[in-house]
């Protein structure tokens, strides 16, 4: 019992893991850009728990704003750390890694040069 509900636990987030990514792979480009960066960060962050939850939301949230032609800066803020520190509030913490603010900060600036140029 125990080896069939580890299973379909594996299984399950396997694929709910596949369904994020072929969402994320829709976006158009600076918003996958800024989802990728914010995985990135996410990853090494260490989300804890059922951690594919907060990939889902995020990803949501990217394909609303998308929809609705919401600047990314405009979902994210001056200060893309800070966004993503209180998206994860509403998950299981896990272990933070210093580097990575800075990392994702430049690539959520990157995204933004991107969408500039595309406007």
């Amino acid at each position: 019992m125990f080896i069939s509900r580890f299973i379909s636990k594996v299984i399950g987030e396997k694929a709910q893991w596949r369904q994020y990514k072929a969402r994320t792979k829709q976006l158009p480009a600076s918003y996958r850009t800024a989802v990728e960066a914010l995985e990135r960060y996410l990853m090494y962050f260490g989300t804890g728990g059922d951690g594919t939850a907060i990939y889902a939301d995020l990803v949501d949230l990217f394909e609303q704003s998308a929809a609705n032609r919401t600047p990314i800066r405009q979902v994210v803020g001056e200060d893309p750390v800070e966004f993503i520190e209180t998206f994860v509030r509403n998950y299981p913490k896990g272990q933070w890694i210093l580097r990575e603010r800075e990392r994702l900060t430049r690539a959520l600036e990157h995204a933004a040069e991107e969408e500039a140029k595309g406007l």
